[in-house]
């Protein structure tokens, strides 16, 4: 008789693993709004606006801000880009090389010019080229220095990407160039080399976009006021009027440009994982 009321009581049963989710979820969007309306009800959204969005001071900045600052930001990131992309492509054959003082040269830059804040390689080019070599220019001006700075740089990064990219090409297509009658070199640059960029693009446009925020450091190099960049122009006319409207002007122009460049990115990313699969 115990033993029947016993295996009659209802057998309590917890969550299953679905309805924890579901529960986890809920509480994650519950604090998420909870946070959203704290900010929202405790902003002074009056000087908020009073500070960064008068529309009269933002229309000043036009069309100076695209045709002058924005203009000069690309060049420098273009120019800086350009630099890179080559020193970097010869510091990882350096880094690939089989001749011993190549791969340490090759690695100590990398790690030299990784490890220093991109103020600091700035610095150094206006302070100390000059005080090293006296008399003697960077051609190009300001544009030169910057296109240097953002060069030396973004080389350190995209030579270990280069590095990353050639070893990723199956070992086989040097054993084929060269069954084919080419040299290491040739194999290199003909079959090797244009493999590896198809794998390293996204990675390359990644180091644009920073390169492009870095250039923001050209200010140290002492501009003129036509080869003013976003963030100096925006800081100039801020300090002129006194409103930090400029500056969020500024930091809008710039995600005009790096949006798309990560909506690139993802674009390559996935279309890589599309052909992996």
């Amino acid at each position: 008789m115990a033993d029947t009321e016993v295996r009659r009581q209802p057998v309590k049963q917890g969550l299953t693993r679905r309805q924890k989710r579901r529960l986890s979820r809920g509480i994650q969007y519950a604090v998420f709004v909870a946070a959203v309306a704290a900010v929202a009800a405790t902003a002074d959204w009056g000087r908020l606006r009073n500070q960064f969005a008068q529309t009269d001071i933002a229309g000043q900045m036009f069309p100076d801000v695209i045709t002058l600052a924005l203009k000069n930001t690309v060049l420098f990131t273009a120019t800086g880009f350009a630099v890179g992309l080559a020193l970097g492509l010869v510091i990882a054959l350096m880094r690939l090389s089989s001749v011993g003082p190549y791969r340490w040269l090759a690695g100590i830059y990398i790690e030299v010019f990784r490890g220093l804040p991109a103020l600091l390689i700035f610095v150094f080019i206006a302070v100390a080229v000059p005080l090293a070599f006296p008399g003697t220019e960077i051609p190009g001006g300001t544009y030169g220095k910057a296109a240097l700075g953002l060069g030396l740089i973004g080389a350190a990064y995209m030579a270990e990407t280069f590095r990353a990219g050639i070893q990723a090409v199956p070992k086989g297509q040097m054993e084929a160039a060269r069954s084919l009658g080419f040299s290491p070199a040739r194999a290199m640059v003909s079959i090797i080399i244009p493999q590896a960029f198809r794998i390293i693009l996204p990675p390359l446009t990644n180091e644009l976009v920073m390169l492009f925020k870095d250039s923001s450091l050209v200010l140290l190099l002492g501009v003129t006021l036509e080869e003013r960049d976003l963030s100096k122009f925006g800081r100039d006319l801020a300090s002129t009027t006194a409103n930090s409207t400029p500056i969020l002007v500024a930091g809008l122009c710039y995600l005009l440009v790096t949006i798309p460049l990560g909506f690139v990115v993802r674009r390559m990313e996935a279309k890589a994982q599309e052909e992996i699969k």
